[in-house]
C-alpha cells in the first residue's frame, strides 16, 4: 500500500518550476522514492508528458551506466536533445552514487535545462563546499519514518483500533516497507536486520572506510541501548573499556558523526534555560528508527519511556520544529521545540498515577517563567490534569492531531 505522505508533498510541490534544486534526504528506506513518485503522478495528471520526465533511480541496475558528473549530464542532454517543451523535469534518487554529482546539477540548472529534484541518503550530502558550490539554490526535505498518525493511515484498512496500532507502532517503528508483511516479530524484525545492514555496510562502513566495523556496532548498540540518556563520547569510550576495547574519545565522536550521518541515530542538544546558552557536552541520542533498534537488541517492555520519548523526539522533528532538551538548574525538561515564532515545552511520562510523578513532571516547567505552551504527554487517557497553565496531554490524541 502506498499513502501520499501528504505532509510532505504540499511543502515540495510549491517549489517545483522554480530555480532552486529540490533536496530530499533521509535514512534508505524511509519513503524518498515514494514521494518522488507521488509528485511525478501529480506532474502527469496536470499535464506534464511523459517524455518530460527523467527518472533516475541509482538503485536499479538499469542506470549503472551512469556514474560520474559527465555521463549524467550527456545523458540528459542526449534524452532532452529534440524537445523543445518549457517545461522539463529530473528526478535523481540516491544521486550520491554519482561522482561530482553536484557538477552536472549545477549546470543544468544554471543552463536552464530542467527542474531539479534529488534524494540522497546521507544527512551531509550538502556539505559546506558543495553548498558553496551551488551557491545557496537548493532547499532541503529530510523526510522522517512515518508518524503514527501515517502508521494508522496505512492500517487504515486493517480495521485495527488505534491502541493496537500504537502497540504494533510502538515495536515495529516507522519505516514503510514493514507494512508489505504481516506485523509479527519474524518478518519484520528479517526486514529490518537487512535494512539495518545495508545502512551499516554502504552508508557508514563504506563511506567512511572504517576498519573496525566490530567497534562501530558496539556503539550502536549502546546508543540504542540508552535512547534518551544523556550520553558523552568519554562515557561511551570508558564503556569500551569496561569491554577490554581501547576506542579514543575521537574515534567514539567519529562513529557517531557518521551514523548521523546516516540517519541511524539524531542528536539533541542540551539548554540551559536559566543561562541562555547551549551546552557543549551532555547531549541525548535517539535511533532513527525505534523498529531498527529492535531488530538488532530486542524489545524490552520496560523501556517503554524512553521509546515514547524516542517517537515524540521525531514526530516534533517530522512537524519541523528545532529541538532541543532543557536544563533548568539540576533539573531536566524533556524537549524545548521551536520553529518561526512557536515555543513548547513538553514533559513525558508514561503514567501520572503516582503523586510524585505528577509533581515531578509539572514543578519544573512551573519554574520557566514565560508563556509559551507547557504540555506533559502521557499514557493516561482519562486522567488529564491542568496545573498552573500546565496541561497534561494523552500522547496518541497528540500523535494524532494535526500541527497547530
Amino acid at each position: 500500500m502506498k499513502i501520499a505522505r501528504s505532509d510532505y508533498i504540499s511543502k515540495i510541490l510549491p517549489y517545483m518550476d522554480k530555480p532552486v534544486i529540490k533536496v530530499i534526504t533521509g535514512m534508505r528506506r524511509v519513503g524518498k522514492s515514494t514521494i518522488i513518485k507521488t509528485i511525478i503522478d501529480y506532474l502527469i495528471n496536470t499535464g506534464v508528458h511523459e517524455n518530460n520526465i527523467i527518472y533516475i533511480n541509482k538503485e536499479s541496475l538499469k542506470w549503472d551506466f551512469i556514474t560520474n558528473y559527465h555521463e549524467l549530464y550527456s545523458f540528459i542532454l542526449d534524452y532532452f536533445k529534440n524537445n523543445n517543451s518549457e517545461k522539463k523535469y529530473i528526478f535523481i534518487d540516491e544521486v550520491q552514487e554519482i561522482k561530482e554529482w553536484e557538477r552536472a546539477v549545477n549546470s543544468i540548472l544554471s543552463d536552464s535545462i530542467a527542474d531539479i529534484t534529488i534524494t540522497g541518503s546521507n544527512a551531509h550530502l550538502l556539505a559546506s563546499d558543495l553548498a558553496t558550490f551551488l551557491s545557496g539554490r537548493y532547499i532541503e526535505f529530510t523526510i522522517y519514518p512515518l508518524t503514527f498518525r501515517e502508521f494508522c493511515e496505512f492500517r487504515a484498512d486493517r480495521k485495527s483500533d488505534i491502541k493496537e496500532n500504537f502497540r504494533l507502532f510502538l515495536r515495529y517503528g516507522g519505516l514503510p516497507g514493514i507494512h508489505n508483511f504481516e506485523l509479527n516479530d519474524e518478518f519484520v524484525f528479517q526486514y529490518l536486520n537487512s535494512i539495518y545492514n545495508t545502512v551499516v555496510l554502504k552508508d557508514v562502513v563504506s563511506r567512511n572506510y572504517i576498519k573496525e566495523p566490530a567497534q562501530l556496532d558496539l556503539i550502536i548498540r549502546y546508543i540504542f541501548d540508552n535512547c534518551g540518556n544523556i550520553t558523552t563520547a568519554k562515557r561511551i569510550s570508558d564503556y569500551f573499556k569496561n569491554q577490554k576495547i581501547t576506542a579514543t574519545i575521537d574515534k567514539v565522536i567519529n562513529y557517531l558523526k557518521y551514523l548521523e550521518t546516516a540517519f541511524l541515530i539524531t542528536k539533541a542538544h542540551r539548554y540551559d534555560i536559566k543561562g541562555l546558552r547551549q551546552l557543549e557536552i551532555y547531549e541525548k541520542y535517539y535511533a532513527g528508527d525505534i523498529g531498527l533498534r529492535h531488530g538488532l537488541i530486542g524489545y524490552k517492555d520496560n523501556d517503554v519511556n524512553g521509546l515514547i520519548e524516542n517517537i515524540v523526539y521525531l514526530e516534533l522533528l517530522q512537524r519541523g520544529y528545532h529541538v532541543q532538551v532543557g536544563k533548568f538548574d539540576d533539573l531536566e525538561i524533556d524537549f524545548i521545540a521551536e520553529k518561526q515564532n512557536e515555543k513548547m515545552y513538553i514533559q513525558i511520562a508514561y503514567s501520572l498515577s503516582a503523586p510524585e510523578t505528577i509533581e515531578r513532571e509539572f514543578s519544573v516547567l512551573e519554574k520557566i517563567n514565560d508563556n509559551y505552551p507547557k504540555y506533559v504527554l502521557s499514557m493516561d487517557e482519562f486522567q488529564l490534569i491542568n496545573r498552573n497553565g500546565i496541561k497534561s496531554m494523552y500522547l496518541l490524541d497528540y500523535l494524532l492531531k494535526k500541527d497547530s
